[in-house]
């Protein structure tokens, strides 16, 4: 693509090359060569049953060593709450109140969303201060009609007149209720990572956010640090980071054009959670927790959640010193046939790692050199739930682009569903991702490895968006705990639904998880 000054400087100002730019074109025409599933991963077949973990033992372990360790919790918070409250803005954009009931929307539009938001309002964490808004403005309030005031009530959520929460990042939405106060996911984040992710009484986090909300959520730490840190005992260490403009990707049009605003510049977007990795790749530690923003719980189920993140950093811990000890006896100039054998076994039955399909056909030096590479990479223990439709990613036997068999977490988009086979097995799915992981990211010297060399680049994918009324081509960067962990060692426990309570809708703050008895 020939690029104007115009567009050599912008590209330079991202810190985008004209070599990246050109892969990201050619991907456009040629498409992205995909994931092949094998089959489905299902328990004893490639996710363990906790029934089968020394439970007491590893959590034992991690009470007592963990404070020797260097630990963050890292949390994806650049999302705003704007698809929380989707079906509000569709509902204030449609109806007339002059023509139709409330009640004649909800079923003639079927908003199910609508009927249960407005139902169960008063449990909304948010309730008594929108409640408190609406009747200074409104000194007639109890003299409107009942659609009246549950349109100016949608309105007081929504606009910027009122509380604007759509406007907002997720995490800085109110999520609980409690007596004294309500409590952001922010804030609930904080109460975790002090009761799992904390060593000598300090807890690091780290948030990915976006740009525009950094004073927002420096503003709100302020406001509740103090009180977190009165209430748990620990002191807290939080730092931000912004998605790279470097990892952005241009957008084309249906015939795989770049579209060019009238500035003159290339229409970049952001480059989905893969992007992410660069973030990753910034931190150093023994343990980093990966959690998304949404998916916490009232103060009373945190007990029961952080029992089973400990439970996971506990079996990482016993599969990292197995690591670094089969590394160490790796790195000898003789290992003993009987070791070799130990080490097999341990990387294909503890790890999922499979071996390659002529690794008994090569010289006994290459089948070592093979076993110190398999297991010098990071190493993720991941947590996955039972599969009860919701939708995202899963636990699969997939070959990759090389003709290689492993482990992997897929994504929905990522599967061909084409293709009779692949549907099927997508459909033999038991399991879910809630993106639930504790990662490793030093070898056994503690240096660092580089998250990179261990990305699948070929596992991005493209997706269909509209802009200002045209239909674009987007791409995406290998996800994060996708193609962006695609040739990490992974193993994956089944943890119970308890620990998965996404917010996805304003409505799923009125579940149980959210709610105090």
């Amino acid at each position: 693509m020939k690029l104007t000054a115009v567009q050599e400087k912008q590209l330079q100002d991202k810190g985008i090359s004209k070599q990246t730019l050109e892969k990201q074109l050619y991907r456009f025409k040629n498409g992205f060569p995909g994931v092949i599933l094998n089959r489905a991963a299902t328990i004893n077949d490639g996710i363990i049953p906790i029934e089968q973990l020394n439970v007491d033992t590893l959590l034992s372990n991690y009470e007592f060593i963990k404070d020797q360790l260097d630990m963050i919790k890292f949390v994806p918070a650049s999302g705003a709450a704007s698809r929380m409250f989707k079906f509000l803005h569709e509902f204030l954009n449609n109806f007339n109140q002059h023509k139709q009931s409330i009640n004649s929307y909800i079923n003639n539009n079927k908003a199910n969303d609508l009927f249960t938001f407005l139902v169960g309002r008063r449990d909304l964490p948010f309730y008594d201060e929108i409640m408190e808004s609406i009747k200074k403005k409104h000194p007639d309030w109890y003299n409107k009609s009942k659609s009246e005031k549950e349109t100016l009530f949608v309105k007081e959520v929504l606009t910027p007149d009122g509380f604007n929460y759509s406007a907002m990042p997720k995490g800085l939405v109110p999520f609980h209720k409690y007596e004294d106060r309500s409590a952001s996911a922010f804030e609930e984040h904080l109460f975790e990572a002090a009761a799992y992710a904390s060593s000598n009484g300090k807890a690091k986090l780290h948030f990915t956010i976006a740009p525009a909300f950094e004073e927002a959520f420096r503003t709100k730490m302020e406001q509740i640090k103090i009180n977190v840190e009165k209430r748990t005992k620990t002191k807290f260490v939080i730092d931000f980071s912004y998605q790279s403009a470097a990892t952005d990707t241009i957008a084309v049009d249906q015939k795989d054009n770049p579209i060019v605003f009238e500035d003159g510049t290339l229409f970049f977007r952001p480059a989905g959670h893969g992007a992410l990795i660069n973030n990753l790749n910034t931190l150093d530690a023994d343990l980093i927790f990966i959690k998304n923003i949404d998916n916490v719980t009232i103060s009373s189920l945190e007990k029961e959640t952080s029992y089973y993140k400990k439970l996971l950093a506990g079996y990482l811990l016993h599969l990292r010193t197995r690591i670094f000890e089969y590394l160490t006896v790796l790195e000898k100039n003789e290992v003993e046939d009987s070791t070799r054998i130990k080490i097999e076994k341990f990387l294909t039955e503890e790890l999922s790692a499979v071996l390659p399909k002529d690794y008994y056909k090569y010289k006994t030096n290459y089948q070592l050199e093979h076993l110190y590479d398999q297991l010098d990479r990071p190493l993720r223990v991941c947590g996955m739930v039972k599969n009860e439709g919701e939708a995202g990613g899963g636990p699969f036997w997939v070959f990759n682009h090389r003709g290689e068999l492993s482990i992997e977490i897929v994504e929905t988009v990522q599967i061909n569903k084409s293709d009779p086979r692949q549907k099927k097995i997508a459909n033999e799915a038991t399991h879910f991702n809630p993106v639930d992981l504790i990662c490793n990211v030093r070898n056994h010297k503690g240096e660092k490895y580089n998250l990179f060399k261990y990305c699948d680049e070929d596992t991005g994918f493209i997706t269909y968006k509209s802009h200002q009324g045209q239909e674009i081509k987007a791409q995406e960067l290998p996800g994060l705990w996708n193609g962006g962990m695609a040739y990490w060692n992974s193993v994956f426990v089944e943890v119970p639904l308890i620990t998965f309570n996404p917010v996805k809708t304003v409505t799923d703050l009125l579940k149980s998880a959210h709610q105090l008895d």
